[in-house]
């Protein structure tokens, strides 16, 4: 065999080795890599909810920093073209910020908070299941487990405690997709907005006893991932 024809058999097979890496009834899929939540945060005023001062508007903001950790999707495909996933992550660590108050002494850091989104969506794959080039969309439903929460030391020195936040359930979308290098690992990126609504509270006894404010805050994130898979 001449080289022009050991590279065209060898362009042959490039071309046609994708055609194998099928995406298949049965198959299970995990990914990992790494994952950002980015808070889009649009909250309500913060008020006085409890104590002498009840029914105050203090006015202001809340808003939330993103984080980056470690995210993992396990997927099982139920037909050729549909599957069943659950994203998992560690634990995602955020600031919470107070702005604009009526109080000058809440603005500025008021504590963290940790959280963790499991989410379970069912995931379609348009595309002929043995391309190499896999997009997909998907929709499911989210439960953020918001814990770990802790008043800053700015904060506290200003007399504030007892910092709590609501769990949340919401929907979730996604779009994302996988290229396959080879029959049983891929490359994948994604994309994911998820509907994540709560109210934190934090005490200030020093302000007058009993008092408590409160904030409701649509934490609606964006979630970029990237990372590698493997098809099992």
């Amino acid at each position: 065999m001449n080289k022009s024809m050991l590279s065209a058999s060898l362009v042959a097979l490039a071309l046609a080795a994708p055609l194998a890496n099928a995406f298949e009834a049965g198959d299970i899929l995990l990914r990992a890599g790494a994952i950002t939540v980015n808070p889009e945060a649009d909250s309500s005023s913060v008020k006085v909810d409890q104590g002498p001062l009840a029914g105050a508007d203090l006015g202001g903001k809340a808003t939330m920093s993103s984080d980056t950790q470690l995210g993992l999707n396990f997927a099982y495909m139920l037909t050729n073209h549909l599957g069943i996933e659950l994203l998992a992550a560690t634990p995602f660590e955020h600031d919470v910020k107070l702005k604009g108050t009526a109080l000058s002494a809440a603005n500025g850091k008021l504590g963290t908070l940790k959280h963790l989104p499991p989410t379970l969506s069912l995931v379609y794959y348009p595309l002929d299941p043995k391309s190499a080039f896999q997009p997909y969309v998907g929709g499911g439903i989210n439960y953020t487990y918001i814990y770990d929460e802790h008043v800053g030391s700015q904060a506290q020195s200003a007399g504030f405690s007892n910092f709590k936040a609501e769990n949340s359930w919401g929907l979730a979308w996604q779009v994302g997709a996988d290229y396959m290098l080879t029959d049983n690992i891929m490359i994948n990126a994604q994309v994911r907005y998820i509907d994540i609504d709560t109210r934190a509270t934090v005490e200030n006894n020093s302000i007058a006893p009993g008092t408590r404010a409160r904030v409701d805050v649509d934490v609606d994130p964006f979630i970029y991932m990237v990372g590698l898979g493997y098809k099992f």
